[in-house]
């Protein structure tokens, strides 16, 4: 028998016989339950004989039989009671372990967040992605909880979704949209590098919301709790129901800042910062300007994340500073990149390259942080080595810039809309879903293997606008995504290395060579980046506005 641990209290498994009994016994195991009827196989042990072996062992047993693909909400209310009613630790069986996981999972719908229940089942070996919309509506009838109904339901008000609703309003305007997003601010995130330089000012980077949900969209300011693709529905906070013909699935990612052991206790002070959030990116400049000597630490995660240039664009900006005043030969500067390379595309490293040696930076790649004291300003390390172990090592710092781990939002990993790691599974040129035909994504939610920016985003938009109108027979043809993407190192204060690059790091300039080369710094770049990025953000991108954005369509 191979039984697997659900949580402190209860363990699941197959069918058990009497060795297994007496084994789950040594290792303290005080109450039996049997989820599996009598009878269901020719070879299986009934009940009484494994009751009769359980009171041997002076062990509580419990019959609770459930029918295979049939776990009614009762059920799980009398598993949790026996749950809660007899000592522990517990063990439940049936056939596979699967309809005891189940039972478990339905009756702590009320005890722990949805995301929890199934990353733990998980863990275990046990896909509950089916269970999460009733899971999530603590066995409520949603009958009498539906919010609305709409052609299309975007999740996610950030650039991509807000983009994506303008794009298709501004191609179709007789179809109901609607966009789910609980939050009451909308940011431009790729300013944040300018706040942690001194450029931009924090408020330069915010808006509200409600300023910028296009007109005769709807907006249902909620939170996402599960999605269910078989009934076309998205189930939210508060047990409330929508209803789509079209789904757009695009909130973003999550920052995951306890990633690191220690970080969420000392991020903001003791010289510990991150340009990747909005409060901290005022506190990179003061420390930028407050230190004269020591030590200053810049890191990047595993990848996927948002931006991959930002970590080495807050090192560049903050060096710069250094230079110009004439700080930088009393300043050690080290960038710890988990990743094997500077730059994922080779093309533009040389560039990248002559900013390291100016700015002598010490370059270590293959080291992942895992954890930081700010107390004593010290990180550690994980040094990946070619066929052994990692390496741990430890670093003191006076400044640490972090880029945390990144990962999809709970809600989307645990959903049947995930591939093994967690993205949104769509085809990487048409960004339709996989599985379900009437679902896309986009920006930095879903797994088509381009670069996560906002300017992937902005190119997103449109295509997915289209595609989705197509399949509701109002556009022709077919749009295809290439993977453009965009990334302007920052490398110093009036010049960017403007990155523009596809699926397979192929180069799509947006200008002619002769104009602006992306491989080597220009002000030209910085100028585009400063003055006109933001205001097509906010008047062209937001409003469906599609300069040098528009789809190429293709015959379906």
């Amino acid at each position: 028998m191979q039984y697997k641990t659900l949580d402190a209290q209860l363990s699941v498994s197959g069918q058990v016989n009497a060795d297994d009994v007496a084994a789950l016994a040594k290792l303290g195991v005080k109450t039996l339950i049997c989820n599996r009827p009598d009878g269901e196989a020719v070879d299986q042990i009934g009940f009484e004989d494994i009751a009769r072996v359980a009171a041997e062992h002076h062990m509580s047993c419990h019959y609770l039989p459930v029918q295979s693909g049939q776990v009614q909400d009762d059920e799980a209310a009398h598993f949790g009671t026996l749950l809660a009613t007899n000592p522990g630790p517990i063990h439940a069986y049936c056939r596979s372990g699967m309809r005891s996981t189940t039972l478990w999972a339905l009756s702590q719908s009320q005890q722990r967040p949805l995301s929890e229940i199934s990353n733990m089942a998980k863990q275990a070996g046990y896909d509950i992605h089916g269970l999460a919309t009733r899971i999530a509506s603590h066995g409520n009838n949603f009958g009498n909880h539906v919010l609305g109904s709409f052609d299309v339901v975007i999740v996610g008000g950030g650039a991509a979704g807000i983009a994506t609703a303008s794009s298709i309003l501004a191609r179709q305007h007789n179809i109901s949209v609607a966009i789910i997003d609980p939050a009451d601010v909308h940011y431009y995130q790729p300013g944040w590098t300018f706040v942690g330089a001194g450029i931009f000012s924090p408020s330069q980077t915010a808006k509200t919301m409600a300023s910028l949900i296009p007109k005769n969209v709807e907006w249902i300011k909620a939170g996402v709790a599960a999605f269910d693709p078989d009934r076309n529905s998205v189930v939210l906070e508060g047990c409330r129901l929508i209803s789509y013909k079209r789904l757009v699935v695009a909130p973003g990612l999550k920052l995951d800042w306890a990633g690191i052991e220690g970080l969420p206790e000392t991020l903001g002070r003791n010289g510990v910062t991150s340009n990747y959030r909005f409060d901290l990116a005022p506190y990179t400049w003061e420390l930028v300007q407050n230190l004269r000597e020591g030590r200053a630490l810049f890191t990047q995660p595993p990848m996927p994340i948002k931006c991959a240039g930002a970590p080495q664009k807050a090192m560049y900006l903050s060096a710069d500073y250094w230079y110009r005043n004439h700080r930088l030969n009393n300043i050690n500067l080290a960038f710890y990149n988990a990743g094997p390379v500077l730059f994922g595309v080779a093309d533009y490293v040389p560039a990248l390259m002559k900013y390291v040696e100016k700015y002598q930076a010490q370059l270590n790649f293959s080291h992942k942080l895992v954890k930081i004291d700010g107390e004593t300003k010290t990180a550690w390390f994980e040094v990946a080595k070619d066929n052994a172990e990692p390496e741990l090592v430890c670093r003191e710092f006076d400044m640490i810039h972090v880029c945390p781990p990144q990962a999809a939002p709970d809600f989307i990993r645990v959903s049947p809309l995930a591939d093994a790691a967690g993205w949104v599974d769509v085809d990487q040129h048409t960004l339709r879903h996989l599985h379900y035909d009437n679902i896309w994504s986009l920006g930095d939610v879903m797994n088509a293997p381009n670069a996560k920016t906002a300017a992937a985003a902005r190119k997103q938009a449109p295509i997915v606008a289209h595609n989705v109108l197509a399949d509701m027979g109002m556009s022709k043809g077919i749009a295809h995504y290439d993977g453009y993407g965009s990334c302007p190192l920052t490398v110093e204060r009036g010049k960017i290395v403007l990155a523009e690059f596809g699926y397979g790091g192929k180069l799509l300039p947006s200008m002619p060579r002769w104009l602006l080369d992306g491989t080597k710094p220009t002000r030209l770049a910085w100028l585009l980046k400063e003055s006109m990025l933001p205001p097509i953000y906010w008047k062209a991108m937001l409003r469906g506005k599609e300069w040098l954005v528009k789809p190429v369509i293709e015959d379906a």
